[in-house]
């Protein structure tokens, strides 16, 4: 029982709150603290016992201080990992948030030490996930982003007059505050966390559609990699019927949905997904440098509503234009399409997927 609570505290409870370091931390002054009162109560260790207290003594005050300075303990191991400088880190009770920049001024934010985004290409990232959609809907006025935190996704939103509101959920306050506050990450994303037409609530996407009323013309799914099971759930056929309930008639939605050449069989599996939630998934694909080949899935409602060609783009996109946006739907066959179970509640296949085909390259 003892080793099934602490199998459940350590990864809910304590490295949420605490840190990973505090956390080992603290297991250690608690096997020293378990050792040492052991070792007191024999007798046979009479003659030993100061030297024993001494030492277990000296063992917490190590540790003490280890939990003390566990912030820089983590920041120094993190510059030695990280090929840039680390310039803001931060332990959220979600995830483990760390900005490094480079003498190029090149920004890249790591997610739980997992490559988010860099400055250098973002761009072609988010064009791909935000214009193949609304180049379609110009009568588009009312978008949900679910995730996206950056304010990235919202600051290729904006470029489309016609939408009059943005609603943004994110699951961790501290990732919002940052973009919201730190003036690089202002300019990265023009200010878009700042938009009189956006609004922003710090909740979990799942809870949060469950209760939601509102109706929505586009709406962006733009989650981390389902690389476990709390965020696996999100991709769900449960998730996306969910989803389709909030969406008007002749409503997209859009998927970021991990590399098709990595993990072939984790997109393809979100794509069988989406069409067995009742959707009619596009799937289509962009080419990111600090990710390579990555793989989307446009969804609609009703099948035939998208056209890849249907409307202008905004000026001044560097990557997106309506030529690149119609080559995006051309999978090679290392890329094309593979059977895959569908992603549901009960059997989480997305995930095993994602570990087989991520697991090499140390995602």
């Amino acid at each position: 029982v003892g080793s099934l609570l602490a199998a459940v505290i350590f990864p809910l409870v304590l490295v949420p709150r605490l840190g990973l370091v505090r956390t080992a931390l603290l297991f250690g002054a608690l096997n020293v603290v378990v050792a040492g009162v052991s070792l007191l109560s024999f007798s046979e260790t009479r003659p030993y016992r100061r030297r024993y207290l001494a030492t277990i003594i000296g063992s917490l005050l190590a540790l003490g201080a280890g939990v003390v300075l566990a912030e820089r303990i983590q920041r120094y191991a993190e510059g030695e990992v990280f090929q840039d400088t680390v310039i803001y880190a931060q332990s959220t009770p979600y995830q483990r948030l760390v900005l490094t920049g480079n003498h190029r001024g090149e920004l890249r934010l790591f997610l739980n030490g997992n490559l988010q985004f860099s400055s250098a290409d973002e761009y072609r990232y988010h064009e791909a996930l935000v214009h193949p959609a609304l180049q379609d809907r110009p009568r588009a006025h009312d978008v949900l982003v679910l995730g996206g935190g950056d304010g990235l996704a919202v600051r290729e939103i904006l470029k489309y007059p016609q939408v009059q509101r943005i609603q943004l959920i994110d699951l961790d306050p501290a990732m919002t505050r940052l973009f919201r506050s730190n003036q690089l990450l202002r300019e990265l994303n023009h200010n878009s966390l700042h938009s009189p037409k956006l609004e922003i609530r710090n909740a979990d996407a799942y809870a949060w559609l469950r209760q939601d009323t509102a109706h929505y013309d586009v709406v962006f799914v733009d989650f981390p990699d389902p690389g476990n099971y709390s965020i696996g759930k999100l991709y769900t056929t449960a998730f996306y019927q969910t989803l389709r309930q909030r969406l008007r008639p002749g409503g997209l939605v859009v998927v970021q949905a991990t590399s098709p050449y990595v993990a072939r069989r984790a997109y393809w599996c979100v794509v069988h997904t989406l069409a067995a939630s009742g959707f009619s998934p596009v799937p289509y694909h962009a080419y990111v440098p600090s990710f390579g080949e990555w793989g989307y899935v446009l969804a609609q409602a009703a099948p035939g509503t998208w056209r890849p060609d249907g409307g202008a783009l905004p000026a001044g996109l560097r990557y997106a234009t309506p030529r690149v946006i119609s080559q995006m739907r051309s999978f090679p066959p290392d890329m094309s399409e593979v059977p895959t179970d569908v992603n549901q509640l009960n059997n989480q296949a997305l995930v095993r997927y994602f570990e087989e085909e991520w697991g090499p390259y140390g995602q």
